[in-house]
């Protein structure tokens, strides 16, 4: 039996968007193992699916990075380092969130022996949006954060600047309560330590409106 989410603008053209027969989690991550929605699998290992515990929050990122691709678990390179502190930080536990993507697969350009990170397009994103939609139609969480822009895109259905409208409840195409913060990888791009500092006092900061959200709903 399939399943149906009417999400905002997208609903409005086309109807109900269709997420992929599944009658749980683990079947639709099957599933989406086989999805040729868009050409990334051509160049990535596997596809990389959300995991995590029905805590109540959603962290949506980017797409998985190289160790993600080759593990096959979201957040477990260096940008998902700095996102385990911040949680840490903020006294939330990871296991009791879940943790996915706005695009599965890996995008990448080759440099030497190097896989470097590609930005994926909107045209990838939006291929990869029922996948994010199907997830969270068997999760029903409280609370989405949009972790970087094409998080953003992804869960709004259009672009909208992450430092204006960081650090502050919004309503999305996909949850009454969404919260729009940077990428944990911004932090390590950082151009000096006092910049880094800075820039993960910051997202600590919106990650503890998460952190009370969850204590008061709990």
């Amino acid at each position: 039996m399939r399943n149906e989410l009417k999400c905002g603008k997208e609903a409005g053209k086309s109807g109900a968007t269709l997420a992929p027969a599944a009658s749980d989690l683990a079947e639709l991550r099957k599933e989406a193992e086989k999805c040729q929605a868009c050409p990334l699998f051509l160049n990535a290992t596997q596809t990389v699916f959300g995991e995590g515990g029905p805590g109540g929050v959603v962290f949506i990122g980017e797409q998985p990075g190289d160790q993600e691709d080759k593990v096959g678990k979201p957040f477990v390179g260096p940008a998902g380092q700095i996102f385990d502190q911040a949680l840490k930080v903020v006294g939330i536990d990871r296991s009791q969130c879940y943790v996915t993507n706005a695009v599965k697969h890996f995008k990448w350009k080759p440099h030497g022996k190097r896989r470097i990170h590609e930005k994926p397009s909107s045209r990838e994103i939006e291929a990869c949006r029922p996948w994010l939609i199907a997830e969270l139609q068997f999760l029903r969480p409280e609370m989405i954060v949009c972790l970087g822009a094409s998080a953003v895109r992804s869960t709004f259905g259009k672009d909208l600047p992450i430092l204006k409208n960081r650090g502050r409840w919004m309503s999305s195409d996909l949850s009454p309560k969404t919260l729009i913060t940077v990428h944990p990888s911004s932090i390590l791009r950082a151009p000096d330590p006092t910049a880094k500092e800075k820039a993960f006092a910051d997202f600590v900061g919106d990650l503890k409106l998460v952190a009370e959200s969850l204590g008061s709903s709990g």
